[in-house]
């Protein structure tokens, strides 16, 4: 084998953000861009050499070519073993299973998540640590900061591997094991969860549908549900996994997955809706004719986590990122355990996991997990679902209303202002942020500012301070308006505004969510100026 050192020159775009470094298609396809930034990994990491990495991806457009280069890269920096997902596919949150079940270095994750494929689409990048999470800031910063100087990589001349074929192969002194990437994360969810209650659910008249937009989730959901639970033959839709994901956007919300809505909130709709995302982290949860805010998801999984057998001992404690609702924080006060605000980045949740500060932790994104892995984790909240619904034999109707007139609701929304003009929304937010220190007190109609600020965050743990995380203002009856600037697009900004009303009178919690809100949006253009910065009438997706 020869192995080349390539002279290269830095890029100064490849800043990882919360979820790693995301771009269009053409940026990863530049001369050097991808071999670049994947040096810089190794040449932050210490201790890699004749050790064990996981890689695998979404699926998505270029994810095998990459897989290909990446190899190329490992074998030459002295790696001692790749795991890669059989067609190069593995979920995010199986990568997190099998880097902790093989007790792996590390793994290299290709996934835009939730963000559109094809060769107009985009990808993405980022590296989990041991513990099968995403890598802290500090990882991530040497690796950007390696990025900043890089002058060369080195990449074997080897040719390219069958990513088909579940096999064993050496390329160098490095061994290649194509595995299965579903069966690891299968038997850790047969191990959490009642299978044998929630098979005989799915195989009474209770009708289910999951929808995988196409992305990486189908080969598991068909494994899992139509397989192993004896779930009808088309229970899970959009189940292959394709390059621009069928020409759709793999987010599982009511306006991208509006198949799936359309089902569950038409004639004879099934009993329990669906959908994960591009790289399987994410979930969205309907019953008939019922959306589950992932705020709610949050609260009602943490409310009856004693039904599940993996968790029936009790939760040492629940994490939300800030601009998730405070449904699970109610929970946790009647449960007499801790709950942690954080930033938004399933990073943050990592050190309360591993602490065993946490066992439960989500976000209003859509994204909900626990201390089986290191990620979020669409499948799983799936599974989660079907058990309490197995275990009560109430519907998701009444069981989310049965939790508001015992905690109170949260009416709650997230407008988002996709593509924006990066500089504007950037002014937007500097200027809210000069407005923040003499907010307190000032009055807004009947609403009275108990307090404003960016929001910062200090890890109870290794004590890392995170700052600008979003600014926040809080009404005295305890309503909320946040707002930041998304990390996760690739294309102008996207604004996101949270509109958050405690309700606790039950006769009230049939209110239309956006009708109980209008108050507080209008409020959040008043104070922000919306219109103004974004140009824009209405957001482009509400949820």
């Amino acid at each position: 084998m020869n192995i080349r050192t390539v002279s290269t020159t830095p890029f100064s775009d490849q800043k990882p953000g919360t979820s790693g470094l995301r771009k269009s298609v053409s940026v990863f396809q530049q001369p050097h861009y991808l071999e670049n930034f994947v040096q810089s990994i190794f040449d932050s990491l210490e201790g890699y050499q004749g050790q064990t990495i996981v890689l695998g991806g979404d699926g998505r457009y270029y994810n095998r070519q990459a897989i290909q280069i990446i190899l190329k890269i490992a074998s030459a920096n002295g790696v001692g073993r790749v795991l890669v997902g059989q067609g190069g596919i593995m979920s995010t949150p199986a990568a997190s299973c099998i880097i902790r079940q093989y007790q792996a270095f590390g793994g290299i994750i290709l996934s835009a998540s939730h963000n559109p494929g094809g060769p107009d689409g985009d990808f993405g990048i980022k590296y989990n640590v041991t513990n099968g999470g995403p890598a802290p800031e500090k990882v991530t910063e040497a690796i950007y900061a390696r990025s900043k100087v890089i002058d060369s990589y080195k990449i074997s001349d080897s040719p390219d591997v069958n990513l088909d074929k579940l096999s064993v192969l050496r390329m160098g002194e490095m061994a290649i094991e194509v595995i299965d990437p579903v069966e690891p994360y299968a038997r850790l969810m047969e191990s959490l969860f009642d299978f044998d209650s929630i098979r005989q659910l799915l195989q009474s008249d209770f009708r289910i549908c999951m929808d995988s937009l196409h992305a990486v989730t189908g080969p598991y959901a068909k494994n899992i549900f139509e397989k192993r639970l004896g779930a009808a033959s088309g229970t899970v839709t959009n189940g292959k996994p394709l390059e621009d994901f069928g020409g759709g956007h793999p987010d599982p919300n009511l306006v991208y997955a509006h198949d799936l809505v359309e089902v569950m909130f038409g004639d004879n709709a099934p009993d329990f809706g669906a959908a994960s995302d591009g790289d399987g982290d994410r979930n969205m949860i309907l019953g008939r004719n019922f959306f589950v805010t992932p705020s709610d998801s949050l609260a009602v999984l943490t409310a009856n986590a004693h039904l599940v057998p993996g968790y029936k001992d009790g939760i040492s404690g629940v994490a939300r990122s800030m601009p998730t609702s405070a449904a699970a924080d109610r929970v946790a006060a009647k449960l007499g355990i801790d709950c942690y605000e954080t930033p938004t980045g399933w990073k943050f949740f990592g050190n309360l996991l591993d602490a065993d500060k946490v066992t439960l932790c989500g976000e209003e994104s859509f994204g909900t997990g626990s201390n089986h892995v290191r990620e979020k984790d669409g499948l799983w909240a799936v599974l989660f679902w079907l058990n309490i619904l197995a275990a009560t034999g109430k519907s998701v109707e009444d069981i989310v209303k049965e939790h508001w007139a015992t905690y109170g609701r949260n009416f709650y929304s997230r407008h988002d202002y996709e593509e924006v003009d990066k500089a504007k929304a950037t002014e937007l937010m500097e200027r809210l942020r000069g407005m923040v220190g003499t907010m307190k007190g000032q009055k807004f109609g009947e609403y009275e500012v108990e307090y404003a600020d960016d929001f910062s965050y200090t890890d109870p743990i290794d004590s890392s301070v995170s700052q600008k995380q979003g600014i926040r203002i809080r009404f005295t009856d305890g309503s909320r308006i946040v707002f930041r600037l998304s990390g996760t697009g690739t294309k102008g900004a996207t604004l996101r505004v949270y509109l958050e009303s405690y309700e606790p009178d039950a006769s009230k919690h049939d209110l239309d969510t956006q009708l109980a809100l209008k108050p507080l949006i209008t409020m959040a253009e008043e104070i922000a100026l919306i219109r103004q910065y974004t140009e824009r009438e209405e957001p482009t997706v509400i949820t």
